[in-house]
């Protein structure tokens, strides 16, 4: 069976992740990636956790307590520089776009700083790397996100990146999808 698009989305940053790695969580949300990450990285390994919503950082710190190697960060993952050591290697980057569940559907991912930091992570990204994206289209920003997303990933360098798109395409009301960049040399 295919798998469905969230555990595609862990198995994809699973495949490259070891123990000791630095990862991002770039939508904390609930925090259940956040606890993936920090269980697949292991305790000396570092999540960097970011969310713009205070309400989705305390849920995230209550799912995850009993794990140390999480630095969660209020602030938007277009600011991940502000935080993550300069020369640190990233290994893998999750995003979930759209708002967070059970939350406030006026609070959204934008196209601009959702680009500003994937540009920021393929930077750091070591070659293998992967950046996952969970894209929520079902909300009127959502669609521009996701439009303004595929315009910009489609022109990337196939000599620096593979970019997939994991999407059931006979699913009802703007199933979300997935996209994967894998970084496959440095610039």
């Amino acid at each position: 069976m295919f798998r469905r698009i969230l555990p595609q989305a862990k198995h994809l940053s699973e495949e490259v992740i070891q123990p000791g790695d630095t990862v991002i969580d770039a939508t904390c949300g609930n925090g259940h990636d956040t606890k993936f990450l920090a269980e697949a990285v292991g305790p000396d390994g570092a999540v960097f956790s970011f969310d713009i919503q205070a309400q989705a950082i305390e849920t995230a710190k209550d799912l995850c307590h009993s794990h140390n190697n999480i630095e969660f960060i209020l602030d938007s993952h277009a600011n991940l520089g502000r935080y993550i050591p300069k020369g640190t290697p990233i290994r893998s980057a999750m995003f979930n776009l759209g708002y967070l569940p059970k939350g406030d559907k006026e609070i959204t991912t934008v196209y601009e700083s959702t680009f500003t930091a994937l540009n920021e992570i393929f930077n750091r990204l070591t070659v293998g790397g992967r950046i996952i994206i969970v894209v929520y289209h079902g909300h009127p920003s959502g669609k521009i996100e996701r439009d303004k997303l595929l315009a910009s990933l489609s022109d990337w360098s196939q000599k620096e990146a593979q970019v997939l798109k994991y999407q059931f395409i006979n699913q009802n009301n703007d199933a979300p999808f997935l996209l994967c960049v894998e970084k496959i040399s440095m610039p």
